[in-house]
Parts: C-alpha cells; structure tokens; sequence
C-alpha cells in the first residue's frame, strides 16, 4: 500500500545547537515527529522529516527563522522479512522505470507496520506501481 504524505525539509546550518534549536521549535508548537532524515554538506544539513502536521511544523519552523520547504512524497508499507524493500519497493519501481532518489523509513506503532518514505523522479508512476502489488 503507497500513499501520499507532507515532507517537510528544513535547511540548516552546521553548527552546534542548530538541530537543538529546530526541535524546541517544533516542541513549543505541540508538532511530533513520526519520521527524520539528516544529510549533510560541509556547510549545511537538510533535515527532512515526516510531522503530525506538517504545515503547522513548517510554520514553526519559519517563525524560528528556518528555511523549510514542503514536499509530497510517497509512504509505502514495507513487509518485516527478508526481501521486503526489494519486492515491495525497489524491483517493482525499477521494473516501471522509475527513478528512486532516497528513502528512510519509520515505524507506525499503532498498527504496527514498518513504513518507507519515498523520494521518487515520477511521483505518479509510482504511486500507481506500488498501489497495483
């Protein structure tokens, strides 16, 4: 099962208490954080995280004068057993033609499902491959 969900993704700079500062905000606000990815650059981080609300997370995070982008992104449930990603994620978008350009991953805890957030070249496509398995 894949489905549409808000990323938010926040620039940040490289220096000690950034990432500190980043999560007060979203604290002070009452946003949870059900999914976060950190990559870095020398000079600066891009968070990307997947929130309780998402456009009131990046609200907070403006106001705290954080540069923020919002993005639609898939959410795919992963099986827990061998092979899962590659049968239920990687193979069938391949086989589509469709380009994977990240994924992290977070665990629903209320059912208990292991789910993969998908940065893909064809949002579309793949949202149809993945819905069709």
């Amino acid at each position: 099962m894949a489905a549409r969900i808000k990323q938010v993704s926040v620039f940040i700079e490289n220096q000690p208490g950034r990432l500190t500062s980043m999560l007060e905000a979203l604290e002070k606000n009452g946003i949870d954080i059900r999914a976060l990815s950190i990559g870095d650059t020398a000079d600066f981080g891009i968070v990307r995280m997947i929130l309780s609300d998402a456009a009131k997370g990046a609200e907070a995070l403006r106001q705290a004068g954080f540069t923020t982008r919002q993005d639609w992104i898939l959410s795919a449930e992963i099986p827990d057993r061998p092979g899962g990603l590659l049968k239920a994620v990687a193979e069938p978008l391949a086989k589509a033609g469709v380009n994977l350009k990240y994924l992290y991953f977070y665990i629903e805890a209320a059912e208990r499902k292991s789910m993969a957030v998908l940065k893909v070249d064809d949002l579309e496509k793949a949202e149809q491959v993945l819905r069709a398995l």
